[in-house]
């Protein structure tokens, strides 16, 4: 049990949770522990494909980085491995709900703590609401290839409505809404609402859909590559107009970073990972098995597609409905309608594991919190038969299925890249004060050579955060403002060590 002097000052913010307190949550836990190391392994496959692959990489390409997209994809692969092995010593000690947000709570202190949960919620909310988005876009794909459109009003945001409405030569819309994207998030809802049992089956289903779908790419595609389209591989830096507008300057080293940026939220799935530790079978050896190997398999995926997509398709050339839905454009283009259908198909169902993932962490996110009495209960019912935060699930079900309606797609991505960054660095932070404060603690996994990668990750996450767009970095400060705000009108008052 964790001496009482380290948890005397029960006054400060930097007053951090008692292990023995974490130890007491693991066995009195009311959920499933029915994950072995395959299926988080699928749970985290099943998150990272589909952001990376299926979403972004037409906006990357396009706005960031050119060709040099692969380029993109190993700064941030290098990033993230660096990050996954600090999250695979914590995972491995502290198997609880909560994800970086419990590590954090655990060695820096409550307040820390409390930003990276904050930062979280934005990660798993706009991760959702970017793959919903993109859903829509594949979904609409897919249905146009059966002869059927729907009403571009009717499946766009207000603000790419206005624009289609405009390159199209078309009258303004009075009203859009995405219609595909709010439908498929209650689909998402109502599997989570049902138990964490049936969603993982569901998709791990879709996991083996979705990784014979991108094989398909990469062995299909690079028969249709263009060597000319990589030329000049790393194009010239120039101002260019960006999605929103708003002038930005791309492609060069400066693109590259920017491109490594704007795709870094794809890599969150191994960080989903950890906020299942809670419905683990056996968490503390899974967990670091699951994390480091879902990352380095779609690492090894993305470099590869990226390379295959910018081959099929000047990057000049994604444009419209192609930054939705970029590899099916590419195939379009290529002249191989039955691979057109192929992908889109394979897309349209394995964004809905994406979803699933991003929809659960966050929920999961919200259990650790009220747990610890930073957030109100509301946030920890169980249902008595299925086992699953219901009232919590239905409540990002609503939020993430409105603001996906209404939002454009480049705003929520880079959003939710800051928050990932954000957790990304400072989960690096905390593993290595832990490593100082208590060497002696049992950890049934250590990360190699912990004083370089540590310090390593957190620059580089760090790093990608600068050079995220000016628009997301200040919407993104704005949220961890109100988070502050709402620790000190809540969380601080309600805290549970007020009571130690």
């Amino acid at each position: 049990m964790e001496t009482e002097t380290n948890y005397s000052d029960t006054t400060s913010v930097w007053r951090r949770k008692p292990m023995y307190l974490y130890e007491r949550d693991m066995k009195k836990s009311e959920l499933k522990r029915v994950l072995g190391k395959w299926s988080l392994t699928a749970i985290g496959i099943g998150a990272i494909i589909g952001g990376g692959i299926f979403v972004l990489t037409g906006t990357a390409a396009h706005y960031h980085a050119g060709p040099a997209l692969a380029l993109s994809f190993v700064i941030a692969g290098i990033g993230c491995i660096f990050a996954a092995l600090c999250y695979a010593e914590f995972a491995a000690m502290l198997p609880v709900e909560g994800s970086a947000y419990a590590y954090a709570y655990g060695t820096i202190g409550e307040l820390f703590a409390w930003a990276i949960g904050w930062g979280l919620i934005l990660e798993y909310a706009m991760g959702a609401m970017t793959v919903a988005v993109s859903w829509s876009g594949y979904f609409n794909k897919l249905v146009h290839l059966f002869g059927f459109d729907i009403p571009f009003w009717l499946r766009n945001d207000p603000v790419s409505a206005a624009k289609y409405a405009t390159d199209n030569g078309l009258a303004a819309p009075g009203f859009a809404f995405n219609l595909p994207a709010f439908i498929i998030v209650w689909v998402v809802t109502a599997v989570l609402v049902r138990g964490i049992k049936e969603a993982a089956g569901a998709n791990n289903v879709i996991v083996l859909l979705k990784v014979a779908a991108v094989l398909f790419v990469i062995v299909v595609g690079v028969f249709s590559v263009v060597p000319a389209n990589w030329e000049p591989f790393i194009p010239a830096e120039r101002m260019i107009v960006g999605e929103t507008g708003a002038p930005h300057a791309a492609y060069g080293w400066g693109g590259i970073v920017s491109g490594a940026s704007a795709i870094f939220f794809a890599y969150i799935g191994f960080d989903a990972v950890s906020t299942q530790a809670g419905e683990a079978i056996n968490p503390r050896k899974d967990m670091p098995f699951a994390i480091v190997t879902s990352l380095l398999v779609c690492t090894i995926l993305y470099i590869a597609v990226s390379l295959v997509l910018t081959g099929m398709i000047n990057y000049n050339e994604i444009v419209g409905d192609a930054l939705k839905a970029p590899v099916a454009a590419a195939f379009e283009k290529a002249g191989k309608p039955w691979a057109v259908f192929i992908i889109t198909a394979a897309a349209t169902a394995g964004l809905v594991s994406v979803m699933l993932v991003m929809m659960l962490g966050q929920t999961r996110i919200f259990l650790g919190m009220a747990k610890d009495g930073l957030l109100p209960n509301f946030f920890r019912v169980i249902h008595p038969t299925l086992k699953t935060p219901h009232k919590s699930t239905l409540l990002v079900g609503l939020i993430v299925s409105v603001v996906a309606a209404f939002t454009p797609i480049s705003i929520l991505g880079d959003m939710c890249s800051f928050g990932t960054l954000f957790a990304f660095a400072m989960v690096c932070l905390a593993v290595l004060l832990l490593r100082q404060r208590e060497p002696n603690r049992e950890r049934p996994f250590r990360a190699p050579a912990l004083s370089v990668i540590a310090p390593l990750g957190m620059l580089i996450n760090l790093y990608l955060i600068v050079n995220l767009s000016k628009d997301a970095q200040v919407a993104a400060f704005v949220w961890l403002l109100l988070g502050l705000v709402v620790y000190f009108l809540y969380g601080r008052r309600n805290s549970n060590l007020n009571d130690l």
